[in-house]
């Protein structure tokens, strides 16, 4: 039987989503708990990989097993044995040819930024601290710039393990509203792809917050992006700003 599985967590003390042989990770926690309750191992495959310190509200799996389950049960069952950073908020049954990565057609992710002179410690875990103040509607102009489809070769990692850097996006806004525990302004980058690259989102938030602070113009963001010049685009931005949202499929 084929599963779908719906996560959330908080990936602070995780090493991102790929099983690592000598630190915790989120594939090797499911499959830990999951191979115990099959009583054999078991592959948990992801929609993609998140990196170490990154969030997720959204991230979907699908796991085969043998063992019959019913989805309120093995949902029950997981979430019994897991730490509590770690949760499965839905299971369901899927199609045999169901795959979390190959059937996903989008994603979407949120960067979150409390714009303040101090970082509430209610937010430092889940958002990245800019004490410096931003400008939201010069942001939003250069986020147009990088709708569409492009090579993202300049905003993505150099080892990273795709063949094609080419990605459409979809959507790309930033908004910016009050947040009353953290007594400040929190900026979100709301940015959505049919996929995206190593470090491709982070890259983006690094270069829209040089854009805020006027460090960056909108030419030299095209001019990344036409000539693929990995120095033309902004720094990668903090790992903890960073949260999956949602995993799209047909």
């Amino acid at each position: 039987m084929n599963f779908k599985l719906l996560i959330q967590y908080d990936g602070t003390d995780f090493h991102g989503w790929q099983v690592q042989e000598n630190d915790r990770s989120i594939q090797g926690e499911l499959e830990r708990v999951i191979g115990s309750l099959e009583d054999a191992e078991v592959k948990v495959v992801g929609s993609g990989r998140t990196d170490a310190g990154v969030h997720a509200e959204g991230q979907v799996a699908n796991v085969q097993l043998n063992r019959q389950f019913t989805p309120e049960k093995l949902r029950a069952a997981i979430n019994g044995n897991l730490w509590r950073d770690i949760r499965i908020l839905n299971v369901e049954k899927a199609d045999d040819n169901f795959h979390a990565r190959f059937s996903a057609t989008g994603k979407s992710y949120v960067y979150r930024i409390v714009n303040a002179p101090v970082m509430s410690p209610f937010w430092r875990r889940f958002a990245h601290h800019e004490a410096r103040p931003l400008d939201v509607g010069r942001m939003n102009t250069a986020a147009r710039v990088l709708l569409g489809e492009h090579d993202w070769k300049a905003f993505s990692s150099a080892h990273s393990d795709s063949e094609s850097k080419i990605r459409n996006v979809t959507d790309c806004n930033v908004e910016s509203r009050w947040d009353g525990r953290a007594k400040a302004n929190i900026i979100e980058f709301h940015i959505r792809a049919n996929g995206f690259l190593r470090y491709m989102v982070r890259s983006i938030a690094g270069t829209l917050l040089e854009v805020g602070r006027g460090e960056k113009d909108f030419d030299t963001i095209q001019s990344a992006i036409i000539s693929g010049d990995r120095k033309l685009a902004g720094k990668t931005a903090p790992a903890n700003g960073l949260t999956l949202v949602k995993v799209d499929y047909d």
